[in-house]
């Protein structure tokens, strides 16, 4: 088997499409969630806690000369707050996510299945024998 047909046999399998399918689309929902949070649920807690930016914090460790064109070497702890949020806030919208889901999915398994047609026909057998044996 030549080295092409071996990778398009590699590369066509079920999983590894399946698997390029979830890439792709966790990406694109990776999007949506990440437009969320900067768009809809940070604004609000920005405004509720004042409109602090905490981009803005960090300690610095040696200041920035513009005369010798050195940069500024700082800690930016601020940055780090604000990822830090924003994970909080995205885990906490996949968590509902995953529970609607859930939710739903357990929904339908809870639907009680008609008996197979054996099973029925044998419930059916034992009931009648039942009213044989009362009948006297």
């Amino acid at each position: 088997m030549s080295f092409i047909a071996e990778f398009k046999k590699f590369a066509l399998r079920g999983n590894v499409i399946d698997l390029a399918v979830g890439v792709v689309i966790g990406a694109a929902f990776g999007k949506i969630v990440t437009s969320l949070v900067d768009n809809i649920i940070m604004p609000p807690i920005g405004y509720a806690i004042g409109g602090i930016d905490f981009s803005d914090w960090k300690w610095v460790l040696k200041p920035g000369d513009p005369a010798t064109k050195t940069a500024e070497v700082a800690v930016q702890y601020g940055v780090f707050i604000n990822v830090l949020i924003q994970f909080l806030i995205i885990a906490f919208a996949i968590f509902l996510v995953v529970k609607a889901i859930n939710r739903l999915t357990h929904r339908e398994e809870a639907k009680p299945a008609a008996p197979p047609a054996d099973v029925a026909l044998l419930t059916e057998i034992r009931d009648l024998l039942k009213q044989q044996n009362r009948t006297p």
